[in-house]
């Protein structure tokens, strides 16, 4: 017997799995998963408890709460000048990867190809697959400097793009490695969609994790018409165990999106649309706030590793750093290899990027690693002192 479908049997376990299995049973500091370790304001538990309390418990409508679609259009507008139709331009998911999920299931068919950045959330890749596109790639390479910015080769975007060519998904700010593409690059890739009928998804989850003097360029503001932006309420807030995340830009693109998403999950938590709502109209000091605590984190996770003999790259946006791990990496071992004996030997998890990349570019990156430093004082210390204990004994 061979029950799996063939379009999930290729799918194994995830390299999360695996690194928080191994993290647990050697008692390991994890820094591997990216989901912060505390919860977020306490005025928005306070709204998902009052909406429970006053009944709103229900199935929600299909599209998403009327209170959340407005709150992400009032959004929109504050932090970047769009306009957009609650009703026609936004739909409500559960998180950002159904979001993803249903947009390539309605944007693309089986043999349409989908321009992918890599590293790449591995979301991206299974979506296409599941939906039978093509996936082809475009490498995004280490900076020079450990202040510079990850890049990609023009040339080899160009390449990328065909007659078939139906998608490409940005990720900005970028996971894993802190990138936030510019608006050269934007309108580079905005031209390329344009001339060859695509649409452009641009995941935007760490919006609001961008380290000054960096700024965040949202794509849709430069080109409206054929971009359709995802983000969610997980990053911003601190409740990743919401699921509460949507999609929004033009009209045709939502709806194609939510004609999939009423076949995945149909309606998202109710009372957590509601608290999420009033997470999107804290006042600014929050946002303000929010950004200086975890600069402050990715300063101190940056030092520590620094100190413990990495060569980090200092991330611009996002939660994650990728660092160098050419100081402790054995002659020919692999990022997989030693992000599993980082566990055992030092009892702190950080994952192997190379599971974001394709298997022709996944050597490229066997000498770094990703850590998360979406996690307490207490956390990022143990973390950094048990690094440098190790690394002192080598």
């Amino acid at each position: 017997m061979h029950p799996e479908s063939a379009r999930v049997a290729g799918f194994g376990t995830t390299i999360f799995t695996e690194i928080s299995r191994l993290a647990i049973q050697e008692k390991a500091v994890n820094l591997g998963q990216g989901f912060p370790d505390f919860d977020g304001p306490d005025e928005v538990k306070q709204a998902a408890i009052e909406a429970i309390r006053a009944g709103v418990n229900q199935y929600g409508v299909t599209t998403g709460s009327p209170v959340l679609r407005q709150a992400i259009v009032e959004h929109a507008k504050r932090f970047y000048g769009q306009v957009l139709d609650p009703e026609k331009q936004v739909t409500v998911t559960s998180g950002a990867t159904e979001a993803i999920f249903d947009a390539v299931m309605g944007l693309i068919d089986p043999g349409d190809e989908v321009v992918l950045f890599e590293p790449y959330y591995d979301s991206y890749l299974a979506s296409v697959q599941m939906a039978g596109g093509v996936p082809r790639f475009v490498q995004l390479r280490p900076p020079e400097t450990a202040e510079g910015a990850w890049w990609f080769d023009e040339a080899e975007l160009r390449a990328a793009f065909s007659s078939k060519t139906r998608l490409v998904i940005v990720n900005t700010p970028h996971n894993p490695t802190g990138k936030l593409f510019t608006r050269h690059e934007l309108e580079l890739i905005h031209g390329l969609v344009a001339r060859h009928g695509a649409t452009l998804l641009s995941d935007e989850v760490y919006e609001h994790l961008v380290y000054p003097p960096a700024t965040h360029l949202r794509p849709a503001t430069l080109q409206p018409e054929h971009t359709l932006t995802i983000s969610s309420g997980g990053k911003s807030f601190s409740f990743t165990g919401w699921k509460i995340g949507w999609a929004m830009g033009p009209e045709a693109l939502v709806r194609a999106t939510q004609k999939a998403h009423q076949w995945v999950t149909f309606a998202v938590a109710h009372p957590f649309q509601v608290a999420i709502a009033a997470a999107l109209r804290l006042p600014d000091s929050y946002f303000a706030d929010f950004v200086g605590q975890y600069q402050r984190r990715r300063d101190l996770l940056v030092d520590g590793l620094r100190r413990a003999g990495f060569s980090p790259f200092v991330p611009h946006g996002s939660y994650f750093v990728m660092a160098g791990t050419g100081a402790h990496r054995r002659q020919g071992e692999d990022d997989g290899a030693f992000c599993r004996r980082l566990v055992t030997e030092a009892r702190v998890a950080a994952i192997p990027p190379s599971v974001f990349f394709s298997p022709a570019h996944a050597p490229s990156v066997h000498h770094l690693a990703r850590f998360a430093f979406c996690k307490t004082d207490p956390v990022l210390l143990e973390g950094i002192r048990r690094l440098e204990a190790w690394a002192t004994q080598r």
